[in-house]
């Protein structure tokens, strides 16, 4: 993780931030990886950089932002309007908890200011929701390619969970205070914190969590029991056995004893 301000001698340009974070990622992984983002992103100056940088991505496009379809500059909407769906099928609504309808189709178009981009332009219907104008690098042309496009586009409520529990349950949202140095103390303690209550989530400590959830966080119900050990349960239950049971330092090392 990686913190900014939009203040004082230190100011920077979010979008700024966004580029060095895809530049490191290019870096790091190449074309391994297909980067995901949401509507904040549907912007000529982003592509620009994801062009620039030859990245694989999945952007989510605003229904009235236009793009080029058969030599014609139209409205997203507008080039799906009355296109027969390629298939159907059941998707997860994660935000919703439960299976919807859904299905999909994909038409190539280019972007007026990169028109050397070749795109594809996944529409996703889903009943009960907004259709997904899903804008992707990825070759589309038939229905599993278009469901790979956006099956992956789902996946982003993984990271709208992981910021939910950074700015509600570790408090990165709210610091009081304004002095940058302090404010990156207190958020580089919280990602500490963060980083810690991960490892406990992993493979190793399978038992440590299911005695920690019995002893300091127990709950019951249908719903609790099916559902994947949440990072909020945990970090409860490590603040309450550590209120129970305070650890003791050492005078000396200021270490746990």
């Amino acid at each position: 993780m990686r913190c900014w301000t939009s203040r004082g001698w230190r100011a920077s340009w979010a979008r700024d931030e966004d580029k060095k974070l895809l530049e490191m990622a290019i870096t790091s992984w190449g074309r391994k990886v297909l980067h995901v983002f949401d509507r904040g992103y549907a912007r000529s100056l982003w592509l620009g950089a994801l062009y620039h940088f030859s990245a694989r991505f999945v952007l989510r496009w605003r229904h009235n932002y236009r793009l080029l379809f058969e030599g014609k500059l139209k409205a997203a909407w507008k080039i799906a309007q009355g296109k027969k769906a390629w298939g159907s099928r059941g998707l997860w609504d994660a935000r919703r908890r439960k299976w919807v309808s859904a299905s999909v189709l994909a038409f190539p178009v280019r972007h007026p200011d990169h028109p050397d981009l070749p795109l594809w332009l996944v529409v996703v219907r889903r009943t009960g929701g907004q259709p997904w104008y899903l804008l992707t690098s990825e070759p589309v042309e038939n229905a599993a390619q278009a469901w790979k496009v956006a099956m992956a586009y789902a996946r982003r409520w993984q990271i709208e969970l992981a910021w939910k529990s950074c700015k509600s349950e570790l408090g990165m949202q709210s610091p009081r205070v304004w002095d940058w140095e302090s404010r990156l103390k207190l958020l580089g303690l919280a990602t500490l914190a963060y980083a810690f209550l991960l490892h406990l989530l992993t493979e190793p400590f399978v038992l440590l969590r299911r005695w920690l959830f019995r002893y300091a966080c127990h709950r019951s119900g249908q719903h609790l029991r099916s559902t994947r050990v949440p990072l909020a349960r945990l970090r409860l239950a490590l603040s309450r056995l550590w209120l129970a049971y305070p650890p003791r330092f050492s005078r000396r090392a200021g270490l746990p004893v």
